[in-house]
């Protein structure tokens, strides 16, 4: 091989090549499934369903609980507001960008958790 083929050589090595020995125990704890890697996963596992949990619980407040108001203060159901009742207008139209906004919140709370796991992982 002359000088020009050595040159274009490309060394190619996983991450975890480079990672340092703590952060590399952290992994394999979760590659070989250990009882720490467990307790990690389990840890995330409990924090995303808490998470979710809420957001759901949050959900169905908002879309079982404004009906309900309704039902119990009649006044608040035949108020008019641009010409609209206000169920139709609470329920048919500001009800959609909350829930949009409620998965949005949800899904950043989710990486961060995410993120958060990772690092402690890494830490390890």
């Amino acid at each position: 091989m002359n000088e020009v083929d050595r040159s274009k050589r490309v060394v190619v090595t996983s991450p975890r090549a480079r990672a340092t020995g703590a952060a590399q125990r952290g992994v394999l704890d979760l590659d070989e499934q250990t009882t720490v890697g467990e307790v990690y996963l389990r840890s995330l596992m409990r924090t995303q369903l808490g998470l979710a949990l809420t957001v759901c619980l949050t959900a169905l407040i908002l879309v079982a609980g404004l009906p309900l108001m309704f039902d119990l203060w009649p006044a608040a159901g035949r108020a008019r507001v641009f010409g609209l009742g206000l169920p139709w207008l609470v329920l048919g139209v500001l009800a959609y960008p909350a829930l949009v906004i409620g998965g949005w919140a949800y899904v950043r709370a989710a990486e961060r958790n995410e993120r958060r796991f990772a690092a402690l992982v890494e830490r390890r």
